[in-house]
């Protein structure tokens, strides 16, 4: 394509996952920054792809969706050739740097980068956008990243929907049961550096808890690395425990930090969770994941034509 003065690329940013079983190696390397995995950690991580999806790689299919569902809101809001939709991912093919050198030989001049994650670090968000702003200083683009839209509040929306129709699956038991908000956890040491993380993840449990009026809540944190550092706590697994020992017997996982169908929602809460849960004779369910929902895509879609325009993010 030949861009127009006015075409704004859009770098849609995702953490990746591998494109099939056989590529969960170099993957799995790629995130310990160049060090293979042992031959244990491959297996267990191969195991869990292969556990949930037999092979199919569904975060993969997700952020095509997503990308795709973005482009067409973009499309209905500002017009066809106005905004065009790059993927960018941390992990994998094609890589963040990837998709700026797509959008520079499409001769894009000026960019917004969006994370499919809906509160910001300095580790995650901020290093996306970090990697994304570098790359595109040496191809002459002027760059835009959005850092959050944790309150939107057609996000807040869609979530309290999810909530409500989670509870009335638990039938008779939604008086009963308690929504337990969760999110990846972090190195415990973003903590010292005043990282805004946590806080804008109480502040979205919050907004959805009042918006689905549910006043029985908590949250937790899930999935964390094996690195050997402290990781923010406490983990899921130990929530239930204590949740089963305070006599809960019903709970709703509402993962807020995540937004797509993937490994973290689909192994460590469907499988890993739900059998601790069971074994502590809790009855556990979880919200369906916003995916390509048309509010989600409202909302990346808004966030992004509002730093396009000067808005909600860091203009370089």
């Amino acid at each position: 394509m030949s861009a127009d003065k006015r075409t704004i690329g859009v770098l849609v940013m995702s953490y990746g996952t591998p494109e099939s079983l056989e590529g969960v190696e170099a993957y799995y390397t790629h995130i310990r920054r160049g060090h293979p995995p042992t031959a244990e950690q491959l297996e267990d991580l191969t195991s869990r792809y292969r556990t949930i999806v037999g092979g199919v790689f569904p975060l993969r299919e997700n952020t095509n969706r997503q990308a795709a569902a973005l482009q067409s809101k973009l499309n209905e809001l500002a017009g066809d050739g106005a905004y065009v939709c790059y993927q960018g991912l941390k992990h994998a093919a094609p890589f963040i740097e990837d998709g700026i050198a797509a959008m520079a030989a499409d001769g894009i001049r000026e960019a917004v980068g969006i994370v499919l994650t809906p509160q910001y670090s300095s580790m995650s968000v901020g290093g996306y956008l970090k990697r994304a702003r570098e790359e595109a200083e040496k191809h002459g683009i002027r760059f835009r990243g959005v850092d959050e839209y944790h309150l939107h509040p057609q996000l807040i929306e869609a979530l309290s929907e999810r909530v409500n129709e989670g509870l009335e699956q638990l039938g008779g038991e939604r008086g009963e049961a308690l929504v337990l908000f969760s999110a990846h956890s972090l190195p415990a040491k973003i903590l010292e550096l005043n990282d805004p993380y946590a806080d804008q993840l109480l502040a979205t449990s919050g907004a959805v808890a009042a918006k689905a009026g549910v006043a029985n809540w908590q949250f937790t944190w899930q999935s964390a690395g094996q690195t050997g550092q402290p990781w923010l706590g406490p983990d899921i697994l130990e929530t239930l425990e204590k949740l089963a020992a305070e006599g809960v017997r019903s709970v709703l996982v509402t993962p807020v930090g995540f937004v797509s169908d993937h490994l973290e929602v689909l192994y460590d809460i469907d499988i890993e969770a739900k059998q601790l849960a069971e074994e502590k004779g809790v009855r556990l369910a979880r919200i369906r994941m916003l995916n390509d929902d048309p509010q989600y895509m409202a909302v990346l879609a808004d966030s992004v034509i509002g730093a396009a325009n000067g808005g909600n993010g860091n203009d370089e």
